[in-house]
């Protein structure tokens, strides 16, 4: 991870992902992002995303960023995996919490 302020938006993606339920949704976008940075090298500083179906059970989603520089972003604490261990969302409510893997 590494600080956004110092992340140009000169490159887009598009990342979906799906899931049985809100968790899983957001465990599996979350990994769709890491996946992103870990095999790509991209590091995203702002996210556009779409939910589809009622409820969610699938995001599509334009992220832009770059690929990382070591020469201009900081390279900080690893993030391994995200998981549903003890996941919080409750978009109503304006609260999420997720524990990640480092």
């Amino acid at each position: 991870m590494t600080d956004l302020r110092k992340v140009r938006p000169t490159q887009e993606r598009a990342v979906s992902a799906s899931g049985g339920d809100a968790a899983e949704l957001v465990v599996a976008f979350l990994t769709e992002l890491l996946v992103l940075e870990q095999t790509d090298g991209f590091v995203g500083r702002t996210i556009r995303a779409h939910p589809v179906g009622d409820p969610p059970t699938a995001v599509l989603a334009s992220v832009t960023g770059e690929t990382f520089d070591a020469a201009r972003h900081t390279s900080r604490t690893e993030v391994k995996a995200v998981t549903l261990h003890d996941l919080v969302f409750e978009p109503a409510q304006g609260r999420a919490r997720v524990i990640v893997d480092i």
